[in-house]
């Protein structure tokens, strides 16, 4: 008989960490994760029902073991009548619990069945409800919170639930009723036996967590030189590392390193795999004590006492005492598996709890059209509440016109154009879209209306087709020849054999930047946004890719309202009117020609960031640019 639990691996224990962590267990917490089960109460019903004849039906062989023993000693005096005597009781007696294990396997597969359905159910409605929720959050949210974080939320934290489901209740609803079935039947039979039984149990149980937890440590040990080692892997092997191990000639060191980490965490998997081997031992050696004393005790009463007790009872006890091993140690840990399970659900609900900051307003207005024009009354704005980003900043942007924001790095510029589209919501002051302050609009039309190409494109690993029609599922393939060779980017389509099937790989690194780019331009086109934002959209590109995108940009800025934030100067003697923006303020307004030699912050970014620009514009296919320049700088 093995010993109970299966051995040094029986133990299961919290970690430091979970001990320190334990969710508080309340009715509320409680009510709200049954409110997740009850949806599926009546296959749960179903699933008791399956567990209660399961058990029954898998514990009645071990009783029916006593009755083919007595029939074979021929002591069939106090069977039932309907066993009967010689071959065909022992015949009756093998096919009743061939039939008895059968039926219980197959009502077994049903029971699994219907259990992984309502796990399966359970965790694709909070997957769901979670997916949705998380939609909803705010910038800042994503913005303060780790993605890893996030992911494992949606992933592990959720599928743990499965087997809380599908594991923990069950095992607590199976092994109760295999416990109850067994003792009824063990006292039915013995109450002195059942007695002495009961008394052995504990014997063995508690021995096999002690060796569980001396496992247990050496696997977190184990496991915490695991990731030294992934750690060093990571850093050393990725691009960026290995050409930092190649340039400084420490590959020699790195590899000590490695060697170092390896050969401790093999020792520690050694320690761990034989950890409680000898106890195991010795553990399976004193395993067989509980039939012995049940031998023991059962032949003093049967032959010294007078007891109506025979061979086939003390058979029947013994292999009841067998079938009760594994269900009072599995409840023994039953509590480490409720308090993880309990931690799940709390870290799940914890973002369920998180509020969301922008949402629609009851009776959200939904214009009929949009014209674009952008007006910023008085706005003040914190990310975290004290630090001000921006400061009382106003101005309008009329529909078919075009502004330029400029200022140093931190000034607010991307600040600015994130309150349009409400990505955050502004701290004072109000954001009006066509008028309407834009809490009062409706945020599907609102984003719809305004198209943003920011600095760092993001394509979706595709198709050049899929990442296009990401902004309008339904545009044509005209529609998408239309809005590429606006973008600058068809010619580039042209020549690839796939077309616009061309694929662009995770985050488009089959693409360069100016490419990636120019594409998602052309997304932003076939979204046909009455308001189009360039947010630094060829700070990162070389001096080819940036002009490609301009000639893309320049005419743009003419069929459209829009607002740029750059530093090609260009790109600013374009738009109608230039913001010059330090510190979230508004510090300067008006024309290139009257700013420039104003001696404020726009001559200070002119004289040395623009005017590096201006040897780059001054190729070719820009003495047009070349020339407006001069003229608005002579102008002024």
């Amino acid at each position: 008989m093995p010993p109970p639990g299966g051995g040094p691996r029986g133990g299961k224990f919290l970690s430091e960490e979970e001990k320190a962590n334990r969710p508080k267990v309340t009715g509320a917490l409680l009510k709200r994760v049954f409110s997740y089960i009850l949806p599926y109460r009546k296959q749960l019903i179903l699933v008791l029902l399956c567990i209660v004849v399961s058990t029954v039906c898998s514990i009645f062989p071990s009783i029916l073991t006593g009755s083919i023993v007595d029939v074979l000693a021929d002591k069939t005096e106090n069977l039932p009548a309907w066993i009967g005597t010689g071959i065909p009781a022992l015949v009756r007696l093998i096919l009743l619990s061939l039939g008895l294990l059968l039926v219980s396997n197959l009502i077994g597969v049903a029971e699994s069945y219907l259990n992984s359905w309502i796990a399966q159910h359970i965790s694709y409605d909070m997957r769901n409800q979670m997916f949705r929720h998380l939609q909803k959050m705010s910038q800042r949210f994503f913005t303060s919170v780790s993605q890893g974080d996030v992911i494992t939320r949606m992933t592990s934290d959720i599928s743990g639930v499965e087997s809380v489901v599908s594991g923990t209740f069950t095992s607590i609803l199976s092994n109760l009723i295999t416990l109850v079935v067994a003792l009824a039947a063990m006292f039915r039979k013995n109450w002195i036996l059942a007695l002495v039984g009961i008394a052995v149990v504990p014997l063995f149980t508690l021995p096999t967590r002690m060796a569980g937890r001396t496992r247990w440590k050496l696997a977190q040990q184990a496991q915490e030189c695991n990731d030294r080692v992934n750690g060093i892997l990571n850093e050393t092997l990725s691009v960026s590392g290995q050409l930092l191990v190649k340039l400084f000639g420490r590959e020699k060191d790195e590899y000590a390193r490695y060697e170092e980490a390896n050969g401790r965490m093999v020792k520690l998997n050694i320690r761990e795999r034989m950890a409680g081997r000898w106890f195991f031992v010795v553990l399976s050696t004193f395993s067989s004590i509980g039939p012995m004393l049940l031998y023991l005790v059962g032949g003093i009463l049967m032959m010294n006492h007078g007891y109506r007790i025979t061979v086939g009872d003390i058979t029947v006890l013994v292999a009841l005492l067998g079938r009760m091993y594994g269900p009072v140690n599995s409840l023994l840990n039953i509590q480490v598996d409720w308090i993880r399970s309990m931690a799940m659900f709390t870290r799940i609900f914890e973002y369920f709890d998180m509020p969301v900051e922008i949402e629609n307003k009851p009776g959200a207005v939904v214009p009929k059209s949009a014209r674009g024009e952008v007006v910023f009354e008085h706005v003040g704005f914190s990310y975290d509440g004290e630090r001000q980003i921006l400061r009382d900043v106003s101005f309008t942007l009329e529909s078919g016109k075009s502004i330029a924001i400029v200022g140093p790095s931190g000034s607010g510029k991307s600040t600015i154009v994130n309150l349009i589209p409400r990505l955050w919501d502004v701290g004072s002051g109000a954001v009006r879209f066509d008028g309407t302050d834009v809490r009062d609009l409706d945020l599907g039309f609102l984003r719809g209306a305004v198209g943003v190409v920011t600095q760092e494109t993001y394509l979706f690993n595709g198709s050049i087709r899929d990442n296009l029609r990401y902004a309008r599922a339904d545009a044509t393939e005209e529609d998408m020849i239309t809005a590429c060779k606006k973008a600058n980017i068809w010619d580039f389509i042209a020549r690839q054999p796939a077309g616009l099937d061309t694929e662009v790989g995770n985050r488009g690194l089959k693409l360069s930047g100016g490419e990636k780019q120019r594409i998602s331009i052309a997304r932003v086109l076939l979204k046909d946004p009455a308001l189009l934002i360039f947010d630094e959209a060829t700070s990162a590109l070389d001096s080819i890719s940036e002009a490609a995108i301009q000639e893309a940009i320049d005419p743009l800025i003419d069929e459209r309202t829009s607002i740029l934030i750059a530093h090609r100067l260009s790109t600013i003697l374009a738009a109608d009117e230039i913001l010059v923006v330090r510190d979230g303020e508004i510090v300067e307004r008006g024309q290139h020609r009257d700013l420039v030699h104003a001696g404020g912050t726009y001559q200070e970014l002119y004289e040395t960031q623009f005017s590096k620009a201006i040897t780059e514009e001054k190729e070719p296919d820009h003495e047009a640019a070349e020339k407006r320049e001069e003229q608005e700088t002579r102008g002024g």
